[in-house]
């Protein structure tokens, strides 16, 4: 349900505010997509890229949901990952979401909901970004 251990979703969480040498970590310790992940967050069309070619598909709908894209979601709830159609509605600031992941003991994810939610709030993006 939750793809990766406890430690690589903290690492994430710090990629997405942009921690290089987590993501230098990811990358030299097998997990070059979260990487990718959080830098396509963070608006890389690289990334984003890279997450397709690599067939990462449910990272890179992870992150189109996360811009509320409806097909993305769909997705995602066809391709039985329900855990990231929540954690992309908490990433949005969704309260049915966040209280869900309070619920199963997953205060984590809130966390780096929030900053993901903050980084979103706070960034102008390129909405040209490839259509999932």
């Amino acid at each position: 349900m939750l793809y990766y251990p406890p430690k690589i979703w903290l690492a994430f969480g710090e990629a997405v505010i942009g921690n290089t040498e987590i993501v230098e970590w990811l990358m030299k310790n097998g997990y070059p997509e979260v990487a990718a992940l959080a830098h396509a967050i963070r608006g890389s069309e690289e990334a984003t890229v890279w997450l397709f070619r690599n067939k990462f598909f449910h990272l890179a709908a992870f992150d189109a949901a996360i811009d509320e894209n409806a097909q993305a979601c769909r997705w995602l709830q066809v391709n039985k990952h329900p855990f990231l159609v929540v954690f992309a509605d908490a990433c949005r600031g969704k309260q049915t979401a966040i209280d869900w992941l309070h619920g199963n003991n997953l205060q984590a994810f809130v966390l780096i909901a929030r900053r993901i939610k903050d980084l979103r709030d706070n960034t102008t993006f390129d909405y040209h970004k490839k259509q999932f």
